[in-house]
């Protein structure tokens, strides 16, 4: 019993040294590289750059009040249809002291010289028919009049303007009204009833009541690199892709290409615009991501391998054509390359179409 123990354990081990003698011998030995075969296929080629940007109507207006005050009434939400000079909300005024005193002032001596006025011009058109004065100085008289009566009643509507905001002469323009400027879609109103507001002057650009836009009518705007701004123009198609809505794609044309550039993480980038063809079926949200798609460059019938293939040696190109496929044998073989879309590339010498190349190592 105690030699069938040793004897098993004797063989255990040999097999152990022998297993891994061959495992070692194995991996020893040098392996033979594997590769992916690629035909040399004929196809159309275009090279494309991609542009991040965003949609954006082409004019979007703020709104601003012509007053200073407080938000009394809000007549329209975001997203609802406005017409031009139709209102969207009210300001109830909070006069500034100094311009109303000199209102005041003005309107209290503009009555003053109307009182005056028309005292003489009655005195004048007595002596008038009474035939004392001449004609002359009579209509010098009622012209006094006249001016001293227009000078108290646009007194009077400035004070108007200045205390309650309504001109007294033409209410219906009230600039306690606040109307849109232009026909379009309400996109934000970042003011609150109670809100204070002022107007825009010298000193500061007054509030916003309401952001208004023209949705009928958008372009794309983004940055485009250096290095290709020279190869786009005026007039070239554009096809736009919206990151919200992934299986629509627009039509635009490139109308603007940004004469400066502008530095970014330390490149120079150039802003481009493209007026976008929407279709009546389609609604679009200011602001949306979306990436412009413009064809640099492209050939016909090219022959093409996928870049991958290629071997670069200094200034040369060279591919590997399969001779044997049973042996998979190669021979190097220098070509000249022409356009890449980033996965195929054109080749003008050196590959025949059908003619196979070697791709990538095959790992097990």
């Amino acid at each position: 019993m105690k030699k069938l123990i040793k004897w098993a354990t004797v063989a255990i081990i040999a097999a152990v040294f022998i297993g891994t003698f061959v495992f070692l011998y194995q991996k020893s030995q040098p392996q033979v590289a594997r590769y992916e075969t690629n035909h040399a296929t004929v196809m159309d080629l275009e090279k494309t750059t991609i542009i991040t940007g965003k949609i954006e109507p082409r004019d979007e207006v703020n709104i601003k009040p012509q007053i200073s005050g407080i938000i009394t009434e809000l007549y329209k939400e975001a997203g609802e249809i406005v017409e031009k000079n139709e209102v969207i909300a009210k300001v109830k005024v909070i006069p500034d002291m100094g311009n109303l005193n000199s209102a005041e002032t003005r309107v209290y001596l503009a009555g003053l010289t109307f009182k005056q006025a028309q005292t003489d011009h009655e005195r004048m058109k007595r002596l008038y028919e009474e035939k004392v004065i001449s004609t002359e100085e009579f209509e010098k008289s009622e012209m006094a009049f006249k001016q001293a009566e227009a000078e108290k009643n646009s007194a009077e509507d400035a004070l108007g303007i200045v205390r309650d905001g309504i001109s007294l002469s033409n209410a219906s323009m009230s600039t306690t009204l606040i109307r849109s400027t232009i026909d379009g879609l309400i996109l934000d109103i970042p003011v609150k009833v109670g809100n204070s507001v002022i107007l825009s002057n010298s000193f500061n650009d007054g509030t916003t009541i309401a952001t208004v836009a023209d949705m009928g009518d958008l372009i794309f705007k983004g940055m485009i690199d250096e290095t290709e701004v020279g190869r786009i123009h005026q007039g070239m198609p554009v096809d736009i892709t919206v990151g919200a809505i992934p299986d629509l794609h627009l039509t635009a044309i490139l109308e603007y290409i940004s004469p400066k550039a502008i530095e970014e993480n330390g490149a120079n980038q150039f802003e481009v615009k493209a007026a976008i063809t929407l279709p009546s079926d389609v609604t679009i949200r200011s602001g949306y991501s979306a990436n412009a798609e413009i064809v640099l460059d492209g050939v016909k019938g090219a022959v093409t391998i996928p870049e991958s293939s290629l071997e670069f040696s200094g200034d040369s190109v060279f591919v590997y054509l399969l001779t044997d496929s049973i042996k998979h044998t190669y021979v190097r073989q220098q070509v000249t390359t022409g356009i890449s879309d980033g996965v195929n590339i054109e080749i003008k010498k050196g590959v025949k179409a059908n003619d196979k190349v070697r791709g990538i190592e095959i790992k097990d």
